[in-house]
């Protein structure tokens, strides 16, 4: 139950921190009711390890909320991770960390799911459970603690994590997370191992210590599956401020770098109808300003072009900025942009990755120059004066010759802004490259730091004048994300110990401390480097092994062959199936015929 001198306190102390509006709650769109109102239902605390800002900018965040409330046996409340000082605070006044909506403490949940989204917030997850009033460790807690649950991208390789989390549920969490609510639901009262040998038996749900492989649960259908109508909308400002709709999930590009475009196939596609039908329902609930259609590559979408016939109405009526945030690298996105009026007042982001045609080859991005540079000429030619363009640093096989197009881009850029008599504001951002699970780099090594900061500074230095400005990634974050992206087991403890010398908001610049991780590290002799830089052998047993994400390790170890051939692997979503191993289980050709002929 939630006391009501205890929320009290909770509220005293917003007058004393950064941005109260993270933690007071009642937004419009947040269902506020207490806890114990009904019993029976199960009791979820969906939980972002993150502040506010960034968890309520995430969308599948606002879905799974959404879902929760529509479900007769469960029931879901929200927490982020509190900023340093709201954290001292709490510590201080002696309160716990409480939901949003009732006030009630993360300790009197049935469960707590954590959003990972991001290897830098681990130590945040400690901090939410400590301040929750939950044992850190799975194997301390009680009957009595609640089930505490991880899902998102991290949960595609969860070893670092599996000593603090007792679930990880992997995929699509509309398939996973009401079939978990509805076994708590179940056995509420129950023993917790009773709990959690049921959820080891779901499709999607992997428990630590069962002995199986788990493949990633999918929505087959996002048309018949759960659309949300409705969403939260904060009171203080966010990072992605907007209504957002899914177009499509998975991505058969191929990118041998992206891990969301591997583990999260295959291609499923929304109709225009139901995007433009979920739009005008968002618009009118929430009163948002700005509609975002999101996908790994909004213009590879086919109801695009009918989506935004269908919404021009509306969103001129109504002074509504459409965005497409993943704006592909070719004259016709540019032109596609052009048209929509929201786009233009703001700059234009690109992402070649690579500066040289030859390792975009290399990393399947299937991008050349003649089409860099038309992308270029467009962006001015149809009135953009600021232009984004983002890369990576430490990719396989990269020269000193990549390394020169970085900066040879971002001057034809300059070049062909002053062709359009534009001023011509060009920011390059580079990051080092993490070789991520289930991939087809994830065999290969990291770059080491000292290398990383050598090759920002080499771009850097190559800047000459005012009109390009070059920021690279701090190399010792970037390698950090690759020892967690990474590490087995045995990364647990480091975790803890980290966490217990103070490391919190890792992925904040502002707060991270390398000194304290390389501490720890030496403390329990954990080999980093080794972890990051290390080569692994091909047929070597792999720690994320255990999570099955359709795509075998066949397909990836070709792909990686490819990849060092420069042999470029054509998108299947156009041609013939490149047999990735969803084949298995889809059949993708099929599907594909019949999106084109209109016969789904």
């Amino acid at each position: 139950m939630v006391r009501e001198d205890m929320t009290d306190g909770y509220f005293s102390l917003l007058a004393s921190v950064k941005r109260p509006g993270r933690y007071a709650g009642g937004e419009w769109g947040s269902v506020s009711r207490r806890i114990g109102e009904n019993a029976s239902a199960a009791k979820i605390c969906l939980a972002f390890p993150d502040v506010y800002e960034v968890g309520m900018s995430y969308l599948g965040y606002q879905i799974l909320y959404s879902l929760v409330k529509t479900l007769d046996y469960a029931e879901a409340e929200r927490a982020f991770c509190p900023w340093p000082d709201m954290e001292e605070g709490l510590r201080r006044a002696g309160l716990p960390l409480v939901s949003l909506e009732s006030g009630c403490p993360l300790r009197d949940f049935d469960a707590v799911g954590f959003t990972l989204q991001y290897e830098l917030c681990a130590t945040n997850v400690l901090t939410m459970l400590d301040l929750g009033g939950i044992p850190l460790l799975g194997a301390e807690r009680s009957d009595k603690d609640p089930l505490v649950i991880g899902g998102g991208p991290g949960a595609c390789a969860p070893a670092p994590l599996e000593i603090f989390f007792d679930a990880f549920c992997v995929g699509d969490g509309e398939e996973t997370l009401p079939a978990v609510l509805s076994i708590l639901n179940e056995l509420k009262g129950r023993p917790r191992d009773e709990k959690l040998d049921a959820l080891s038996r779901l499709d999607g749900v992997y428990v630590p210590g069962a002995a199986r492989p788990v493949r990633t649960a999918i929505v087959a259908d996002l048309d018949s599956g759960f659309i949300n109508r409705d969403m939260i909308v904060p009171n203080i400002s966010i990072i992605h401020d907007r209504a957002a709709v899914q177009v499509f999930r998975g991505c058969t590009r191929g990118c041998r770098f992206c891990q969301a475009g591997m583990t999260g196939r295959p291609r499923r596609e929304r109709s225009a109808a139901s995007v433009v039908s979920q739009i005008e329902n968002l618009l009118g609930y929430t009163g948002c300003d700005e509609v975002g259609l999101l996908s790994l590559a909004t213009c590879d979408w086919s109801g695009l072009g009918d989506a935004i016939s269908g919404l021009s109405e509306t969103l001129a009526k109504n002074r509504i900025k459409l965005s497409l945030p993943s704006l592909r690298m070719d004259s016709f996105s540019v032109e596609l942009a052009s048209r929509l009026e929201g786009m233009r007042r703001g700059g234009i982001t690109f992402a070649p990755e690579a500066g040289s045609e030859r390792l975009r080859r290399v990393i399947n991005k299937g991008l050349s120059d003649d089409e860099v540079n038309a992308a270029l000429d467009a962006a001015f030619r149809y009135g953009w004066d600021r232009v984004k363009l983002y890369f990576m640093m430490g990719l396989p096989t990269e020269t000193t010759a990549d390394l020169d197009g970085v900066t040879d881009i971002a001057g034809r850029a300059v070049h062909y802004a002053r062709l359009h008599k534009k001023r011509g504001e060009i920011s390059v951002s580079v990051a080092g490259f993490v070789p991520k699970p289930h991939t087809p780099f994830q065999w290969e090594p990291q770059a080491s730091r000292g290398t990383l900061r050598e090759r920002g500074r080499y771009i850097k230095g190559r800047v000459r004048g005012g009109r390009i400005s070059v920021a690279y990634h701090e190399p010792d974050q970037t390698f950090l994300e690759g020892v967690f992206a990474r590490g087995d087991a045995s990364l647990g403890r480091a975790v803890l110990d980290a966490w217990r010398a103070g490391a919190r908001f890792d992925g904040w610049t502002e707060y991270f401390d390398i000194n304290r991780w390389e501490e720890v590290f030496r403390d329990l002799d954990i080999d980093a480097e080794a972890i990051s830089t290390g080569e692994r052998v091909l047929d070597q047993p792999l720690p994320w092994d255990m999570i099955d994400t359709g795509v075998t390790k066949e397909f990836l170890a070709m792909e990686r062959a490819r990849a060092f051939a420069g042999t470029p692997t054509a998108d299947c979503n156009a041609g013939t199936c490149n047999v990735c191993g969803w084949n298995r289980f889809t059949d993708c050709a099929d599907a594909r015929r019949a999106r084109r002929t209109g016969a789904a």
